[in-house]
């Protein structure tokens, strides 16, 4: 070859030969592992988004209900006349009244008065049940019959009673006067009688209610009495407020003691 003749493709090599050691330069200047691992770490890393997060009273959903949990017994009755007695309750609601635990309705053992009470019949039944509404209109009433036999044996009723379920969350006591329907002659009293059949409600429930009692005939009959351990939760929360001191200490004269007895 002639050392004194230009070669057209050196400026290519050339070229070539230039980026190979530049990029090889740049490989073995860039520092240690440990320095280029982190170097990419920090690349790839970024931040998270800050999500805002609810906190306080914005993170609890309004209550749409409220809930009444309704314990106690029925204790005791007063029939003078009648022994051997036992008692039926059923709660009655307005529509938009939900049960959501316990038992609507039920009936107690038979009792008899003693030696020791010779004129009080004591049942001490349990009741036990939960309700939910958003409206506090037809607030719960429990509705009581008490049957026991007559002259001849036959069960015949002794007694109608309602009350409201107590507003005020705590222990109440209620006494209730009971009613027994009558007859519209002495005919049909006589009749009723001798053959066991008395006067009483088709359906108990209508002692609650209001429709078509001016016409029934009624006589005041016995005395039953019974205990309420009300709670309430969220009722406050809908705009009900149950617990102000005007209907926890009512400044009422000495007339309304007996308020408490329906």
């Amino acid at each position: 070859m002639n050392r004194g003749r230009w070669w057209p493709g050196w400026p290519r090599f050339g070229a070539v030969l230039g980026r190979f050691w530049g990029g090889l330069g740049a490989v073995l200047g860039s520092g240690s592992p440990a320095k280029r691992s982190g170097a990419r770490g920090k690349r790839v890393r970024r931040a998270a988004p800050s999500v805002p997060m609810a906190t306080g009273a914005a993170a609890m959903a309004a209550p749409s209900v409220f809930l009444l949990a309704v314990s106690g017994e029925i204790e005791s009755g007063q029939f003078p006349g009648f022994d051997d007695l036992y008692c039926k309750f059923c709660f009655v609601y307005g529509q938009d009244w939900v049960p959501t635990a316990g038992l609507e309705e039920g009936i107690s053992q038979i009792t008899s008065k003693s030696d020791v009470s010779p004129t009080t019949l004591v049942w001490n039944f349990p009741i036990d049940i939960t309700f939910k509404s958003t409206n506090p209109f037809g607030w719960p009433q429990i509705v009581l019959s008490v049957y026991g036999p007559d002259f001849f044996g036959h069960d015949v009723v002794r007694g109608y009673g309602a009350v409201h379920v107590p507003f005020t969350p705590g222990r109440h006591r209620r006494t209730i006067a009971m009613f027994v329907p009558e007859s519209t002659s002495r005919l049909q009293q006589f009749t009723s009688w001798l053959t066991g059949r008395r006067p009483e409600f088709t359906d108990p429930k209508v002692v609650a209610q209001g429709e078509g009692r001016e016409v029934t005939r009624v006589r005041s009959q016995g005395f039953v009495t019974i205990s309420f351990n009300i709670m309430t939760k969220d009722l406050k929360k809908l705009g009900y407020d149950v617990t102000s001191s005007d209907l926890q200490s009512p400044s009422l004269g000495p007339g309304a003691q007996g308020l408490h007895k329906y």
